[in-house]
C-alpha cells in the first residue's frame, strides 16, 4: 500500500468516528436543551410524590445543568457505537437481515451510553421532582437504576432505529432518491413516537426507581417489582402516567434529533471530504 491509500484510508476510518461524535452531540444539546420543559412535566407527573407536590408547572427548566454537561458524550457514545457496528457489519450481511444489524447495533449502543446517561439522569430528575439532596451524590446513588434505564431503552431502541431505517428505506424506494435530512428527521418523529407509546410503563418505573428515597434498599428497586407495584396502586393509567407528555416530547424531539444528525453528519462528511482532496494534493 502506497503512502497516499495509508493517508486516505486512514481519513476514510476516522469518517465514521468524527462524523458520529460532532452529529450526535450536536442533535443531543439541541433537543434536550428545546424540550426540556416536557421532560420535567413528564417526570413529575410519573413522580410518586405527586405532580403538584414534585413542582407542578414550576422551575421547568431546573435540573437543566447535569444534561447540558452529560448531554454531548451521552449522544455522541451511542451514535459512534451505532455507526461503527453498522459500518463494520453490514457489508458482510445480506441486506435482508440488515434489520437485526440495526436492532443489535440500538442494543449495545444503549447499554454503552447509559453508562453516561444514568448518572445524568439520575440527577436531572431529582432536581426536576425538586428532591433536596442536601448530600453529596454517592456513585451507588448516580447508577441508581442503570438496568432499569437499559431495560427501557433497549427495547425503545430495538423498535425506533428500525422503525427508522425502515421508514428511509420505503420513502426513499418512492421517491426513487436518497432522501433529504427533513426527510429522515419526519421518519425518526414517527418512530420514535411509536416506540415511545410502546415503552412508557418501562419509563415509568425507571423514574421511580430513580426517584426513590436514598434508605430504600436495592432489593425493593427492582424493575418488574416496580411495574406491579405500580399496577397495583393504580392501574394502567399508572403505568401509562405522562404518556402524551411522553409521546409529545419524544416525536417532537425525534424530529429535531434526527434533522439536525443528518444535517450534521452531512456537514461533517463535506468537511472530511475536504480534507481528504487536500491530502491528495499534498502527495501529488
Amino acid at each position: 500500500m502506497t503512502s497516499l491509500e495509508k493517508n486516505v484510508k486512514s481519513f476514510v476510518e476516522r469518517d465514521v468516528l468524527f462524523t458520529s461524535i460532532f452529529a450526535g452531540a450536536s442533535a443531543g444539546i439541541c433537543v434536550d436543551t428545546a424540550l426540556f420543559p416536557l421532560d420535567t412535566v413528564k417526570t413529575r407527573l410519573q413522580s410518586q410524590y405527586g405532580f403538584l407536590q414534585s413542582g407542578g408547572f414550576k422551575g421547568l427548566y431546573r435540573g437543566l445543568y447535569p444534561v447540558l454537561i452529560g448531554s454531548t458524550p451521552t449522544a455522541a457514545l451511542f451514535f459512534v457505537t451505532y455507526e461503527s457496528i453498522k459500518v463494520h457489519t453490514q457489508p458482510l450481511v445480506s441486506k435482508r437481515y440488515h434489520s437485526l444489524i440495526h436492532m443489535g447495533a440500538a442494543s449495545l449502543s444503549e447499554m454503552v451510553a447509559c453508562i453516561v446517561r444514568v448518572p445524568v439522569e439520575v440527577m436531572k430528575q431529582r432536581k426536576q421532582a425538586s428532591l433536596l439532596d442536601k448530600d453529596n451524590f454517592s456513585i451507588k446513588l448516580l447508577y441508581r437504576g442503570y438496568w432499569s434505564t437499559v431495560l427501557r431503552d433497549m427495547p425503545f431502541s430495538l423498535i425506533q432505529f428500525p422503525l427508522w431505517e425502515y421508514f428511509k428505506n420505503i420513502w426513499s424506494l418512492y421517491v426513487e432518491r436518497d432522501i433529504y435530512p427533513m426527510e429522515s428527521a419526519t421518519c425518526g418523529s414517527l418512530a420514535g413516537a411509536l416506540s415511545a407509546a410502546i415503552t412508557t410503563p418501562l419509563d415509568v418505573a425507571k423514574t421511580r426507581i430513580m426517584l426513590a428515597s436514598k434508605t430504600v434498599q436495592n432489593s425493593e428497586l427492582k424493575l418488574f417489582t416496580t411495574l406491579r407495584s405500580i399496577y397495583i396502586d393504580k392501574g394502567i393509567n399508572g403505568l401509562f402516567a405522562g404518556i402524551s407528555y411522553r409521546v409529545t416530547w419524544i416525536s417532537i424531539g425525534g424530529f429535531i434529533f434526527f434533522g439536525v444528525y443528518e444535517e450534521a453528519k452531512l456537514l461533517a462528511l463535506n468537511a472530511l471530504e475536504f480534507m481528504t482532496k487536500e491530502k491528495r494534493k499534498t502527495f501529488d
